[in-house]
């Protein structure tokens, strides 16, 4: 049998553990997949003879080196991002209004003089302004190995790749996804993350401190809607 003074405990004790369980996921801005397996070659394919001394499959001519063409090869994917952004606003209003009438004037002692005999003065101004500005800057700067997870009709590669770090009960992962021209691949199979269109990049931090560091959605809409929280 619960005793009454523990039931205000218990309740709070299951609030906890549902603004903790109810936790919103973060939000994914590189979607899957991160990685494709290569495609098997048929066992009885016999390669075709064109009489040329070089074949596509063997790579560069000169150097033997290989460009990613293939589901499951790899590129290694240089990141450099720099935004910078500012905004600024200016705003400056001023009225100002007056406002003067005098009656014709009628002698002292008219029961009209009250009327007529008026002289009334009035002004009134109105002025606002108002000042803001906004500033973004954001770098990033790092190198990860992505995969060829298909290849589209024109050749270019969609590439995708993941990292994750695991540290101390904490971690972060990385993800980069985008669609690459082969003939922007550097030496090195190398690309450059400016080269890469439609380009995702983002990194979740994962543990403890960052759960702790982030709100639940039912305290988000709590404090939102209540105006004591």
């Amino acid at each position: 049998m619960t005793r009454p003074f523990a039931r205000p405990v218990l309740a709070a004790l299951s609030l906890s553990s549902l603004l903790l369980g109810c936790a919103s996921p973060n939000p994914t801005t590189v979607p899957g997949p991160l990685s494709a397996l290569p495609v098997a070659r048929p066992t009885n394919l016999e390669r075709v003879t064109t009489g040329s001394l070089f074949q596509a499959s063997s790579g560069s001519l000169f150097s033997g080196r290989q460009k990613p063409r293939a589901i499951g090869d790899t590129v290694k994917v240089s990141i450099s991002e720099k935004l910078s952004a500012s905004d600024t606003v200016k705003a400056d209003a001023n009225r100002e209004t007056s406002l003067k009438s005098k009656g014709p004037g009628v002698r002292e002692d008219s029961p009209l003089a009250g009327l007529f005999n008026q002289d009334a003065t009035a002004s009134g101004s109105n002025a606002f302004k108002g000042n803001g500005s906004a500033k973004n800057d954001s770098s990033f700067t790092g190198q990860l190995a992505a995969s060829v997870v298909n290849v589209l009709a024109n050749g270019n590669l969609v590439v995708a790749g993941e990292r994750s770090i695991a540290l101390h009960g904490g971690g972060s992962i990385l993800r980069f996804s985008g669609v690459v021209d082969p003939r922007d691949i550097k030496d090195g199979n190398v690309i450059q993350s400016s080269d890469v269109v439609n380009a995702r990049l983002e990194v979740v931090a994962q543990g403890e401190s960052s759960e702790i560091a982030s709100r639940t959605w039912l305290q988000k809409v709590l404090s939102r809607t209540l105006s004591v929280w």
